[in-house]
């Protein structure tokens, strides 16, 4: 039995939202978790943050980019379809105290998780400031619900087609020279999370990284998203996905991501070629 679709909708530009029935992953789901799916018996295993979630109807939402041959695959299921298999929750929630000033960034595709990191970071009492950033207005969305999310939402593109022209570290160091800031989050592009770590260091603002690098089994059996923090190898998807950015070594990670996209780029080519031939 397969993972019945009970909503679909293009959030933006190649970017969905979809909504399955799974209760037994509702039950337990915290922010900052993920899941990993399978679309088919054939497919490969995909890991994609749990966006969202209802407990009392079992809805789990996801939001994904249509970028390589799964998520292509995955976008063209509509309502009523089943995703053949989903595992989760998976990975640590996101630390989750009462800090005071929470900051939370995400960029691009990183605006998904962060609605319900943002949320949660409110509920337990702090004053929340949610910054989005994208490269252009097309690429934002969900703007309602993150205002709901948080005490302020800022956003930026690179463009100044919406929101401030610039990035998210802008907005960033403007609230850290206004405020006392107590704890950021950031999650989206490895750069941006590392731009935003070196932005907090010397000002004694604890922060955090969600990465998001390759991934395989979920579990921490095939080591192929390890990162170094400090001085130590780290699994992501066991022992994070959150970590102290201030430790991270963003430059290994960023130059093992690229290696694989050649070789993903590489094998989707080849799959399109095999669907022609």
């Amino acid at each position: 039995m397969g993972y019945r679709i009970l909503s679909k909708r293009e959030v933006c530009a190649n970017q969905y939202e979809l909504t399955v029935f799974a209760p037994h992953i509702t039950r337990n789901a915290q922010a900052g978790q993920f899941i990993i799916l399978r679309v088919s018996e054939n497919g490969e295993r995909i890991p994609l943050t749990i966006a969202d979630y209802n407990r009392s109807t079992g809805a789990l939402t996801i939001v994904f980019m249509a970028v390589g041959y799964t998520t292509k695959q995955l976008a063209k299921l509509n309502v009523g379809e089943e995703i053949l298999d989903i595992s989760g929750p998976l990975g640590k929630p996101t630390h989750i105290n009462n800090y005071g000033t929470v900051v939370c960034l995400a960029g691009g595709y990183g605006a998904a998780p962060c609605y319900l990191i943002a949320r949660a970071f409110k509920e337990a009492g702090n004053k929340v400031y949610m910054i989005m950033g994208a490269r252009n207005k097309d690429l934002i969305f969900w703007q309602d619900k993150m205002k709901s999310a948080c005490d302020e939402l800022f956003i930026t593109t690179d463009d100044g087609s919406l929101g401030e022209k610039g990035f998210v570290t802008g907005v960033l160091e403007r609230l850290i020279q206004n405020e006392k800031i107590d704890y950021a989050i950031a999650v989206g592009p490895m750069p941006m999370m590392r731009a935003v770590a070196n932005m907090t260091k010397d000002k004694d603002i604890k922060t955090e990284a969600s990465m998001n690098p390759i991934m395989v089994d979920g579990t921490g059996m095939c080591g192929a998203c390890r990162v170094t923090v400090g001085g130590e190898v780290k699994f992501a998807c066991v022992d994070g996905p959150d970590f102290d950015a201030h430790k991270i070594d963003f430059d290994e990670v960023i130059n093992r991501t690229k290696i694989y996209k050649e070789h993903e780029k590489k094998r989707d080519e080849n799959c399109n070629l095999l669907k022609q031939s």
